[in-house]
């Protein structure tokens, strides 16, 4: 693991002394190809697309992966892994559900209106969840559960096949876990532009959520306005707080378990001493040396003397995940604002919002948890507005609209609102 000392120089620009530390050139990526081959020839470049990136060793001859096949798989599936997928579809269910609030709000107002405010479901989404080589089933509960419960009626679920043509069977097992409706082996690029602009065989979707790669966040980027999209995420991160209390064991492991994720994961550790920082940085490369699925991530270790100034690390930084496991976390949780999720206490490891503890673990990237925020049901629904005046309203108001829209220079939107007037109506009107 490539490990970095950084010296306390505020909260800001220690954050920015990281960062571009960790900055790696982003890959070129130029999906103008794949763009008009999608445009131009729909299911056939889909699948051809596809067993030239995933489905490598055995092409697929068709994109959809039946329901019935889904099925089979949660059904031949290993028992341990069935039990483990089961509890953490309920915590991610529930935790969903208490997230939720269908409840319209009439906000009646001093004029006389009504102002109606609610929520309601998209119509279809899609959950994009990474393939291949490797296998997210995690990502599917996350993604799947959290749009069912926000009530989204068509439910699609992609995930590339792998080379030998079949998605992962544990993928399909959580896919019929949650009752999905539609499920397709496509994935990259093509993938996000067949949810969003349809092809023969695959409708478009209202929203498309999921992590992906560089081309598939460029792809979202290039379709977001047509569709919705959660975020555009990046490396998977981790940051941790220490003290000198802290099982430096535990803290080594924790950032070991997400360098995981890949080389160009960043990695923060937060401790109140050189020695604490010596000592960590031996046990991280013990066991990232032991470990052949560790990667070569970049690891930052800063010193700060104050509990204080960690807080203020934290959220210039704004992880992905945080992880408190100082003797104090408990009280200083509430002093974070800017994380995608924390983690309070040495027994809360990342490891566990990843899989089963109920969070959701689609999370802001990058720094963005300072204006965006975790996967949830308001992802798939919209606010809406309802807006009713009666006779008085409209006579409290139209004067009000009449002059604003004047000022505005649009002398029509006052006269809408004043003929609604009952008092002076023909006056206004002849005036």
């Amino acid at each position: 693991m490539r490990t970095r000392r950084f010296d306390w120089a505020g909260p800001d620009e220690t954050t920015a002394e990281i960062r571009n530390w960790f900055e790696v050139s982003a890959p070129v990526v130029d999906l103008a190809p794949i763009e008009k081959a999608m445009a131009e020839e729909g299911d056939d470049a889909l699948l051809r697309l596809t067993n030239q990136f995933d489905a490598t060793e055995v092409p697929r001859t068709e994109l959809a992966v039946s329901l019935e096949e889904a099925r089979d798989a949660l059904e031949g599936l290993d028992p341990v892994v069935r039990e483990a997928l089961e509890v953490a579809a309920a915590n991610i269910r529930q935790v969903a559900e208490a997230q939720l609030d269908e409840r319209e709000t009439e906000v009646e107002l001093p004029q006389g209106q009504t102002v109606t405010v609610g929520e309601i479901p998209v119509a279809s989404a899609a959950i994009y969840a990474p393939g291949g080589r490797a296998s997210y089933p995690s990502t599917v509960l996350m993604g799947c559960l959290t749009a069912r419960v926000a009530g989204v009626e068509r439910l699609v679920l992609v995930s590339p096949a792998g080379p030998d043509g079949i998605v992962n069977q544990t993928t399909l097992a959580a896919a019929a876990l949650c009752e999905a409706d539609e499920i397709y082996a496509i994935g990259g690029a093509q993938a996000v532009f067949a949810l969003a602009r349809g092809t023969g065989t695959i409708r478009p979707v209202d929203v498309i959520a999921g992590p992906g790669n560089s081309w598939v966040n460029e792809a979202k980027r290039r379709v977001f306005g047509e569709v919705g999209i959660d975020s555009l995420a990046g490396p998977s991160d981790l940051m941790v707080v220490l003290d000198g209390t802290t099982d430096l064991s535990l803290a080594a492991l924790d950032l070991c378990a997400q360098a995981e994720h890949g080389s160009e994961s960043p990695l923060v550790a937060v401790v109140p001493s050189e020695a604490v920082a010596v000592e960590l940085e031996a046990q991280v490369g013990d066991l990232a040396e032991a470990q052949s699925t560790v990667k070569d991530s970049p690891l930052a270790v800063v010193v700060v003397h104050d509990t204080a100034a960690a807080i203020a690390l934290a959220n210039s930084f704004a992880p992905e995940h945080l992880e408190l496991m100082d003797h104090g976390s408990a009280s200083l949780a509430g002093e974070i604002t800017t994380a995608g999720c924390v983690f309070v206490g040495e027994g809360s490891a990342t490891a566990f919002g990843d899989y089963a503890a109920g969070s959701n673990h689609v999370l802001p990237t990058g720094g963005t948890g300072r204006f965006f925020g975790p996967l949830s049901p308001g992802t798939f629904r919209r606010r809406t507005s309802k807006v009713s005046l009666d006779a008085a309203a409209a006579d409290a108001l139209a004067g009000h609209v009449d002059a604003l829209a004047r000022a505005e220079g649009l002398p029509v939107h006052g006269l809408s609102a004043l003929a609604r007037q009952t008092s002076g109506r023909d006056d206004e009107q002849n005036g």
